[in-house]
């Protein structure tokens, strides 16, 4: 049982209490009740109204009427709280600490640039005079020395300070263009767009129905307060 049903029935009962008791406590009850009613049923009535239709109730159905405006809210809030350069900028510098090229360097393969380098060599006017010692085959003994090295050059260069610091640079000023916000911008206008008035409305009841229900269950309290006040200006 929800709280508005249990709110309906608790007000129904001091009614109908109040016809059973002493004339004393008869006014003071039925007031409350009536009055508690009255504010639950009101709020309960708000409620249905904020997400449906009710025919002659100017108001009513206000998500599905301002559906559009509702997804150009989402849209707007979403670039501005989360895709803006700022915040972007600064995500982009957090996660830029925690890059680190050495592992992956390590585990790369050279070979490509030694045959790069061979064939270079042997295409130069010093490859007749290694075709003399044995061609290509005699330069494969400095693959590895050869792939040692150039590992270790290159983790000490994606290791620097220096380099570390273009790639900050390269972050703020590629990543970070306009083309790329308006490209954010495109694809959550076109998500937004799928949404069907259906869809937000139930997903705000979803979100905030079980607290919809204090609304009813604080109109009927209020109602009866005010209702038991009243009873005594009488």
């Amino acid at each position: 049982m929800n709280k508005s049903m249990m709110t309906d029935i608790f007000s129904l009962l001091l009614i109908g209490l109040s016809f059973i008791v002493p004339d004393t406590y008869h006014t003071p009850l039925l007031f409350t009740g009536l009055f508690a009613l009255s504010g639950a049923i009101t709020n309960q009535l708000a409620i249905h109204m904020l997400f449906e239709r009710v025919p002659f109730l100017y108001g009513s159905g206000v998500i599905e009427k301002n559906f559009e405006t509702f997804k150009g809210s989402i849209r707007t809030m979403i670039m501005k709280q989360f895709f803006t350069t700022e915040q972007l900028g600064n995500f982009f510098a957090q996660e830029e600490q925690k890059i680190d090229l050495a592992p992956l360097v390590e585990g790369a393969d050279f070979s490509p640039a030694f045959d790069a380098l061979s064939k270079t060599v042997m295409e130069s006017k010093f490859g007749g005079a290694i075709q003399m010692f044995g061609g290509e085959e005699a330069l494969e003994g400095l693959r590895e020395p050869f792939g040692r090295k150039l590992k270790s050059a290159v983790s000490s260069i994606v290791s620097s300070e220096t380099f570390k610091a273009q790639l900050d640079h390269h972050i703020q000023n590629s990543v970070l263009s306009e083309d790329m916000l308006d490209s954010v911008e495109t694809l959550i206008t076109r998500r937004l767009y799928e949404l069907t008035p259906k869809m937000v409305k139930e997903l705000v009841q979803e979100l905030i129905h079980e607290h919809l229900g204090w609304l009813v269950v604080w109109g009927g309290v209020f109602g009866g307060l005010i209702g038991l006040l009243s009873s005594y200006f009488l």
